[in-house]
């Protein structure tokens, strides 16, 4: 009887797998891309300051003067208090094996969230008058992210959509409801590297900064199954 028990439910357990794939509906998988392009409006800059010395109080002192002046300058612009923060603050030491001394450098970075871009070259000047000595880079943003998200998030879907039915119509076939939704997409912020230093005399000659704008590009990605009719 056991015996026989087995058999049944293996042959019930047969047919029902064997059901369920004729039933199963077929499915395309593809991707699609969506792209806006956009001039952006406002841009993250990181500037710092460096100090090198001999003696580890003395750089240290010399570098919060320098930040302390840089801090002031952006007071005194009416740049808002949540528009910049500082990122690093280091102390370390050097040694040189050719002269068999030590040496310490003190640095700090200072990150701006710069709103207005028409404001950028006499901001930097300005920066630099104050001490900044070292300029790491600037990340384009716009103030309409989320809405360029959204855009790019429908032109991705409507990319799927034909690319699924180029497929299907291929095959004779035809699309149907979308099963499964998935969003691939991955924040990036175009970044322009500047790194650079200056010392004291090349401050005071530096010429005007000028800035090129350009475009970002906001972009989405999904992939999605569809039924294959």
């Amino acid at each position: 009887m056991k015996r026989i028990a087995l058999v049944l439910l293996f042959v019930t357990s047969l047919a029902g797998a064997q059901v369920t794939q004729q039933n199963q509906q077929p499915l395309i998988n593809v991707s699609g891309e969506g792209k806006i392009m956009v001039t952006p409006d406002r841009a993250d800059i990181t500037v710092g300051v460096e100090n090198v010395g001999a003696d580890a109080n003395d750089v240290k002192k010399k570098n919060d003067a320098t930040i302390d002046a840089v801090i002031k300058y952006l007071k005194s612009i009416k740049l808002p208090a949540e528009d910049y923060q500082t990122q690093r603050v280091n102390l370390y030491r050097n040694y040189d094996y050719n002269k068999k001394k030590y040496s310490y450098t003190a640095s700090q970075t200072i990150t701006i969230h710069l709103k207005d871009l028409s404001k950028y070259d006499s901001m930097m000047m300005g920066l630099v008058d104050a001490g900044v000595n070292n300029i790491q880079g600037v990340e384009f943003k716009t103030s309409k992210q989320a809405q360029y998200e959204s855009e790019a998030r429908v032109k991705a879907v409507a990319a799927a959509k034909q690319k699924a039915a180029d497929y299907a119509g291929a095959l004779n076939q035809k699309i149907g409801k979308a099963v499964t939704v998935t969003d691939n997409t991955q924040t990036y912020y175009p970044r322009m590297m500047a790194a650079m230093k200056f010392n004291d005399a090349e401050s005071a000659d530096m010429p005007k900064e000028t800035l090129a704008i350009g475009e970002i590009t906001v972009t989405a990605n999904v992939n999605i199954s569809f039924e294959l009719n």
